[in-house]
């Protein structure tokens, strides 16, 4: 691929954040949000969507499963995979996330690797769908 993939990654945990930024601003365009009221301001306002979305479930003003919601019901950014990571490891929250729009789902602690491998797949879906 010749353009780098573009990751939103939003996470209200720094830690989490910083992980992305040392695991993966190297490989990827990168833009992470600690706000989730501001990474929906983002992605409704920029022209350039992501290709692929890091989401976190359990943040406050806005939980994970409603913005993929939110972002699934409009037109210009549909087509974006999101893939909830989470520190809940039950069936019900995975279940949510996967009904509400997320391609892909990972368990904090995560393995990097396994994360590129999955954001990988989804750009790759993303792409084919937006072109």
């Amino acid at each position: 691929m010749s353009e780098k993939i573009f990751i939103m990654a939003i996470d209200d945990d720094d830690t989490i954040l910083d992980i992305y930024e040392s695991g993966l601003s190297s490989s990827y365009e990168l833009k992470t949000f600690d706000n989730p009221i501001k990474a929906k301001e983002f992605i409704n306002s920029n022209e350039r969507k992501p290709d692929v979305i890091l989401m976190d479930i359990m943040m406050p003003q806005i939980d994970g499963i409603a913005l993929m919601s939110e972002i699934h019901s409009q037109e210009s950014t549909k087509h974006i995979p999101i893939i909830a990571i989470s520190g809940l490891n039950d069936a019900a929250t995975l279940n949510d996330a996967l009904l509400f729009g997320a391609l892909d789902y990972m368990v904090k602690p995560f393995d990097l690797g396994e994360l590129e491998s999955k954001i990988k797949k989804a750009a790759e879906i993303s792409r084919r769908k937006n072109h």
